[in-house]
C-alpha cells in the first residue's frame, strides 16, 4: 500500500531527509519515531503529496504519487500535526465540505458524515463551531476529515496531541479497528503509545531511516543483571515476591556475600522503583544493574545516541 524508495528532501542545500526506503502493507500499523528535528514531519508531508521529494519515488496503492497524483491521493487520508480546520464552520458543515472535495457520492454524504461523527466521537459537538472546541475535540475533527471517503492509507502526524488520557485510550482502540483493512502510518513522540499500537516501528535519526523493527521482536519483558551487596539467603526470596518480577535466577550460586542474579521483569512496570524500595528496607546496596534485553526505549536511545542538532 505504501512503497517509498530513496525518498530524499532538500531545503536549499540542507538535506532534511536522506534516501529513506520502506514499505507498509494492508493491515499494518507502523509507527514513525524520532527526536524533534529528525525529519518525521517532512517524511509525512512527502508521503501525503504536500511536498515533492527532491529525489526518490513514492507509490501509494499501486499509483505513483508524482505522475498519478490524483489517483494516488484518492487512497490517502492525512491528519497533519496542525489539523486543517475552518473555525467558522460547525463540525457537520466542515465534514460536508470534506465530502465534497473528496468526491463522496452525494446520495451517501449524510450517512457517511454520521459514520465519521460516530467513529471520531463527535456526536455531542457536531453542531458546534469548530473554533469553540477544545484542542482534543479539534484533533478528533481532524481525524474525521482524514477518514473521509474511506481511504485505504492513513497518515497521522502526532494524532493524540491534545488528547486527555481517556481520549487517548479511545484513539488507540479506534486505530486497531481501522487497521483491519487499511495501512496506517503515524508519527509520535510517545514510546508507550507506539509500543501498544504498532506492528512495526521506523526510527528516523538526522533524516535517515536507522531502524525498521517489528514489535514482535521486542519482548514484553526486560532482563537485568543485578549485583547486590548481601547474601542470596537474604535477597532472593523477597526479590522473587515483587509483583513486577517474573523470575529471578542466581548467576553464581557459590557466592555467599553478594547476590548475583538475572531478573526478568515486566516491560513497562515500575520494577526499578520496587527494587530500590526493597533493597533500602533490607539495607542491601545495589552494586550493579545492567539491562540485558531490548525494549523500544532502549532501541530508540541506542539509535538516537549520535550527537548533532537538526531542524525540519
Amino acid at each position: 500500500m505504501i512503497q517509498a524508495t530513496d525518498m530524499t528532501r532538500f531545503y536549499g542545500k540542507f538535506k532534511a531527509v536522506s534516501k529513506v526506503t520502506f514499505s507498509a502493507e494492508k493491515g499494518e500499523v507502523v509507527g514513525l519515531l524520532g527526536q524533534n528535528g529528525a525529519g518525521k514531519t517532512t517524511i509525512m508531508n512527502m508521503l501525503s503529496g504536500c511536498l515533492t521529494p527532491s529525489e526518490g519515488q513514492i507509490i501509494i496503492d499501486g499509483k505513483n504519487l508524482l505522475t498519478q497524483s490524483r489517483e494516488a491521493k484518492s487512497s490517502l487520508g492525512y491528519l497533519p500535526e496542525v489539523p486543517p480546520l475552518y473555525p467558522e464552520m460547525t463540525v457537520s458543515e466542515y465534514l460536508r465540505f470534506c465530502c465534497a472535495i473528496k468526491d463522496v457520492i452525494k446520495s451517501d454524504v449524510k450517512k457517511h458524515i454520521s459514520e465519521l461523527i460516530e467513529l471520531a466521537g463527535l456526536s455531542e459537538v457536531k453542531n458546534q463551531l469548530i473554533g469553540s472546541l477544545s484542542k482534543g475535540f479539534r484533533q478528533r475533527v481532524g481525524l474525521a476529515q482524514a477518514l473521509c471517503a474511506d481511504p485505504k492509507v492513513l497518515l497521522l502526524d502526532e494524532p493524540t496531541a491534545g488528547f486527555d488520557p481517556v481520549q487517548a485510550v479511545a484513539f488507540r482502540k479506534l486505530i486497531r479497528r481501522l487497521s483491519k483493512d487499511r495501512t496506517i502510518l503515524f508519527s509520535s513522540h510517545l514510546l508507550s503509545e507506539v509500543q501498544e499500537i504498532c506492528d512495526r516501528v521506523l526510527i528516523v535519526h538526522q533524516g535517515q531511516l536507522k531502524m525498521d523493527h517489528r514489535q514482535s521482536q521486542i519482548s514484553d519483558s526486560i532482563s537485568y543483571r543485578l549485583v547486590i551487596d548481601g547474601p542470596p539467603s537474604k535477597i532472593l526470596c523477597p526479590l522473587r515476591q515483587l509483583s513486577s518480577v517474573r523470575r529471578a535466577r542466581l548467576i553464581n550460586e557459590s557466592e555467599q556475600k553478594r547476590t548475583k542474579v538475572m531478573v526478568e521483569a515486566e516491560a513497562g512496570s515500575d520494577f526499578p522503583a520496587q527494587l530500590m524500595a526493597l533493597l533500602s528496607g533490607l539495607n542491601a546496596p545495589i552494586l550493579e544493574m545492567t539491562p540485558a534485553s531490548d525494549t523500544l526505549e532502549s532501541l530508540f536511545l541506542r539509535v538516537t545516541s549520535t550527537n548533532g542538532d537538526r531542524s525540519t
